[in-house]
């Protein structure tokens, strides 16, 4: 009688292990679960909607991968766990990506007109025109005078002044490329476009500083 009393107590022992660890592994999966949602349902929230709150959402974020992550471990076979796990972190960043797009400040008035002038990104406050080169400097004028031409009608004095301090610091690095082999065929255009330049600043330049001065009459 002992004996099957000692057997039974061993055996409702195991049991109880096993029980516990499969709530274990259970309560792991969930854990995994719970963070896949979560990373799903912000996915699902317009980019511009989480603006206000998006510390609080990261942060939760992080959370949850970190208590996922911690889960495997009690995983006996995570293969696919693991892989659900990755696949949400995929998704996460590229949200994030998204994300920090929209966080970002807007350009100011100067930065948007040298967008204009020289492309997205290309001059910023340190003045580097280091990216423009003897294969570049043709299309970089031809850009620059064509968009002053297009918009003339639209600055204000302050952005004339901006658009000749950008014009004299392409000017200056004019004089470095050409001693990099800036071809005679292209040194020959840019002159052509510096001589529609000129005129086209001084006048535009004296009309947008007489428009101004009779708006502050008024």
């Amino acid at each position: 009688m002992r004996n099957i009393q000692i057997v039974s107590g061993i055996a409702l022992i195991a049991l109880s292990f096993t029980s516990c660890k499969d709530e274990k592994q259970e309560n792991a999966k969930k854990t995994i679960d719970a963070y896949v949602t979560y990373v799903d349902s912000v996915k699902n929230v317009a980019a511009d909607d989480l603006k206000a709150d998006w510390k609080d959402v990261d942060a939760e974020y992080n959370r949850r991968a970190e208590n996922a992550q911690l889960a495997l471990a009690d995983i006996k076979d995570n293969a696919a766990e693991t892989e659900k796990i990755n696949t949400s972190k995929v998704k996460y960043e590229e949200f994030k990506n998204e994300m920090a797009a929209v966080l970002a400040p807007a350009p100011t008035a100067k930065q948007q007109l040298r967008n204009a002038l020289f492309g997205e990104g290309k001059i910023g406050d340190d003045m580097s025109f280091a990216w423009v080169n003897a294969q570049n400097i043709h299309s970089v004028y031809q850009q620059f005078v064509h968009t002053v031409e297009n918009n003339k009608d639209s600055y204000s004095r302050e952005d004339w002044d901006e658009i000749k301090m950008m014009y004299e610091a392409l000017d200056s690095r004019k004089n470095t490329v050409e001693k990099e082999g800036l071809t005679s065929e292209d040194n020959r255009k840019i002159a052509g476009l510096k001589l529609k330049f000129a005129p086209m600043y001084t006048l535009n330049r004296m009309g947008a500083k007489s428009d101004e001065t009779a708006a502050a009459k008024k």
